[in-house]
């Protein structure tokens, strides 16, 4: 039994260490797998597991820019410390519309949203808007190249992009790169400027899901999600890494595309089988 628990959340952990970057939506690919693969648990261990096992995908963020993030870093000179604490003043203002509509409407979402149809509909809705974009943007040169270019306005407009992302099946990366192509920058920095917005808007979801939790984990509860969080940090270094090479020289249409058969595929899973 316990041994095919730690077999599920390694399987977990792995679809969050890829999808929790790529702009192919987390949470509806751990909802859609956990129909499959079934963790043998409470309610609320799975509702609080699903959210905080992307600790572990966070984490490979700070290991991977833990010194372009860090203001405090003795290799840098007095105003390169001044430019990272600006990247951080523009993350938090990113990050202030999502966090605020999180917490007041955290349960209202998972009450409503969190279902086979919606999650379907996300990834095709979404697929559609990425292939869109890019179809537009394709004879368009990039206006944000670099951070310094990123205004605190443009900066509030992604984070307001990133709202939608309360709703399984949109991508929080998704959203915010759409949101920033939409307002001029490009692939790279679009990806970046989202992976610098989830560490502080995930530390505070997961913060939220252990505070309603209550910490009250069994031992196999707390290995359980242990594994599933090394298991999604190490997958996340690979994903991370893979995807900003892969933009250096490619579009986002792929994952539209993918995005668009998943959907379809779930919703006549769950419609003629489920």
């Amino acid at each position: 039994m316990v041994f095919w628990e730690i077999v599920k959340a390694i399987v977990l952990g792995v679809v969050e260490g890829i999808t929790e970057w790529l702009p192919i939506s987390s949470t509806g690919h751990m909802i859609l797998v956990d129909e499959f693969i079934k963790l043998n648990s409470t309610p609320a261990f799975k509702e609080m597991f699903l959210v905080v096992i992307q600790l572990g995908a966070i984490l490979a963020v700070v290991v991977i820019y833990f010194h372009k993030l860090n203001p405090f870093s003795p290799k840098k000179s007095l105003k390169e410390k001044r430019e990272t604490m600006i990247i951080w003043y523009k993350v938090i203002i990113g990050i202030i519309p999502a966090g605020v509509l999180g917490v007041l409407l955290d349960d209202w979402f998972e009450a409503n949203f969190y279902n086979y149809f919606t999650v379907a509909l996300m990834l095709i809705l979404y697929g559609i808007i990425f292939i869109v974009i890019e179809n537009r943007n394709k004879d368009k040169t990039p206006t944000i190249n670099d951070f310094k270019a990123l205004s605190y306005k443009t900066a509030l407009g992604i984070g307001l992009f990133q709202v939608l992302s309360l709703i399984p099946g949109t991508s929080r990366s998704g959203a915010t790169i759409i949101g920033a192509m939409i307002l001029g920058s490009s692939r790279y920095i679009a990806a970046e400027y989202s992976f610098f917005m989830s560490i502080p808007i995930m530390f505070g979801a997961s913060a939220l899901k252990l505070i309603k939790f209550g910490f009250n984990f069994t031992g196999i509860e707390l290995t359980i999600l242990l594994i599933g969080m090394v298991v999604a940090f190490l997958v996340s270094i690979f994903a991370i890494k893979m995807l900003l090479q892969y933009i250096k020289n490619n579009d986002f249409k792929p994952f539209g595309w993918y995005r668009i058969i998943l959907g379809v595929v779930v919703l006549l899973y769950f419609t003629l089988i489920g």
